[in-house]
C-alpha cells in the first residue's frame, strides 16, 4: 500500500518543460527593440516636420507684411522690384521723386506723403553737392534710393510701397536732364512736379528764410519750417525789402526755368501740381491718388504756415512792389491772397485725403 502511494509522490506532478534556446530569446528581444526604435523615430520625425512647417509659415508672414499693389496689365513693364542689400522685402510699385523750386511748399507736401505708413520720401538728397558731381554719382545715389538702401527718418523698410525724394531744379536735375530722363523711363519712374502760382509769395519766403539763416530768430536756431503759431509769428515779423527794379525780370526767369523743366521731362510719366491748388482744392488730392493708383489715406502735417494773410503786411517796401507789378501780367500776385473761407482750418493739423506714390 505504501508502495502504491509512493507512485503518486509530489515529484510526479512537476512538469519539466524543455529548455528554450538562448538564440530565440535574443531574437525576440532584438525584434522588440527594433519595433520600439522605429516607433520613437517616427514620432520625432513628425515633431520636426511640424516645427519646420511652423517656422516657414512664420517667416512668410514676417517677410511679406504688405499687400500687393493693384496694377493694370499695361503697367507691368514699369513695376520695380527693389532688391536691397541690407534686408529682404517683396513689395512692388512705381518710383516717384518730387520736383520743384525751393520755398514752393514742397516741405509741407512731403510731410503729408511721409505721414502715410507706406511712403518714404527722403528729402533733398541732392542738396549735398558731391552726390550730383556727375551723372555717375547721380545714378549711383538714385539706385540706392530706389533699392531701399537709403536710410532716413522717413524710411519704412519692408512696408514701403512708394519711395522717392525731393529734388530741386537747381540740384543737377536740369544740367543732366537727358541722362536722368533716360534713367526714369528705363526704371518706370513717375514724377510729381510741384510749383507755386504766386511767385511773389515765394520770393518773400525765400528772402525771409535767407535772413533767418544768419539772424536765427528762434532762440538762436534757424528753422525753415515751424510747428507752432508762435514760432510762425516770430519768423513772419521780419519784412524783407524786395528789389522792385528786378522783380519782373526775376519772375520771368523763374517762369522760363519752369517751362524748360516741363519740356525736358515731358516724355516721363508725371503730374503737375501747384501748391495753392493742393491747399484750396481737395479734388486735386483725388487726382494725385488716381495718378499714383493708391488707396486713400487721411494724412496730417504738423507744419504751420508762416506768411499768412495780405502780402502788404509782409513786405517792407510794399508801395514800390505795387508800382512795379501794377499794369503787368503779374498784377494778380499783389492780391492773390488766401481768404479765410478758402484756407483749411488749422494749418498745424492740416488733414488731407491722401496721395501716395507707388514705387
Amino acid at each position: 500500500m505504501a508502495d502504491d502511494l509512493s507512485f503518486f509522490s509530489k515529484d510526479s506532478f512537476i512538469l519539466k518543460l524543455p529548455k528554450k534556446s538562448p538564440l530565440v530569446l535574443r531574437m525576440v528581444v532584438l525584434l522588440f527593440v527594433m519595433v520600439c526604435g522605429v516607433y520613437i523615430f517616427s514620432i520625432c520625425l513628425k515633431q520636426i516636420s511640424t516645427s519646420s512647417t511652423s517656422e516657414f509659415l512664420n517667416i512668410g508672414v514676417i517677410q511679406k507684411p504688405c499687400p500687393e499693389p493693384n496694377i493694370e496689365p499695361w503697367e507691368i513693364p514699369y513695376v520695380h522690384y527693389p532688391n536691397p542689400k541690407t534686408f529682404s522685402r517683396y513689395e512692388t510699385g512705381f518710383v516717384a521723386p518730387e520736383f520743384g523750386f525751393s520755398r514752393s511748399g514742397s516741405g509741407w507736401f512731403e510731410t503729408l506723403l511721409n505721414n502715410h505708413t507706406n511712403i518714404s520720401s527722403n528729402g533733398e538728397i541732392f542738396s549735398v553737392k558731391v552726390r550730383r558731381t556727375n551723372v555717375s554719382t547721380i545714378v549711383e545715389t538714385l539706385d540706392k534710393v530706389y533699392n531701399l538702401d537709403w536710410f532716413t527718418s522717413a524710411s519704412k523698410n519692408e512696408c514701403t510701397a512708394a519711395v522717392g525724394l525731393k529734388w530741386m531744379l537747381n540740384q543737377g536735375l536740369m544740367q543732366y536732364h537727358k541722362e536722368i530722363v533716360e534713367y526714369f523711363n528705363a526704371r518706370g519712374v513717375s514724377a510729381i512736379f510741384l510749383f507755386r502760382r504766386n511767385l511773389l509769395r515765394r520770393m518773400i519766403s525765400i528772402l525771409a528764410n535767407s535772413y533767418d539763416q544768419n539772424a536765427k530768430l528762434l532762440n538762436g536756431t534757424h528753422k525753415s519750417h515751424v510747428h507752432s503759431p508762435l514760432e510762425a509769428d516770430i519768423l513772419a515779423s521780419y519784412k524783407p525789402v524786395i528789389n522792385a527794379t528786378l522783380l519782373v525780370p526775376n519772375i520771368r526767369e523763374v517762369e522760363e526755368i519752369t517751362k524748360k523743366a516741363l519740356e525736358y521731362f515731358k516724355s516721363t510719366r508725371h503730374i503737375i501740381l501747384y501748391y495753392e491748388d493742393v491747399v484750396k482744392n481737395r479734388t486735386k488730392l483725388a487726382e494725385v491718388q488716381e495718378f499714383l493708383k493708391v488707396p486713400k489715406r487721411e494724412l496730417s502735417s504738423r507744419q504751420v504756415k508762416i506768411h499768412k494773410g495780405s502780402l502788404s503786411k509782409h513786405i517792407q517796401n510794399w508801395n514800390d512792389v505795387e508800382k512795379a507789378l501794377n499794369g503787368t501780367q503779374y498784377e494778380s500776385y499783389l492780391y492773390g491772397d488766401y481768404r479765410r473761407t478758402q484756407e483749411p482750418t488749422g494749418w498745424g493739423t492740416h488733414q488731407v485725403t491722401l496721395l501716395k506714390f507707388w514705387l
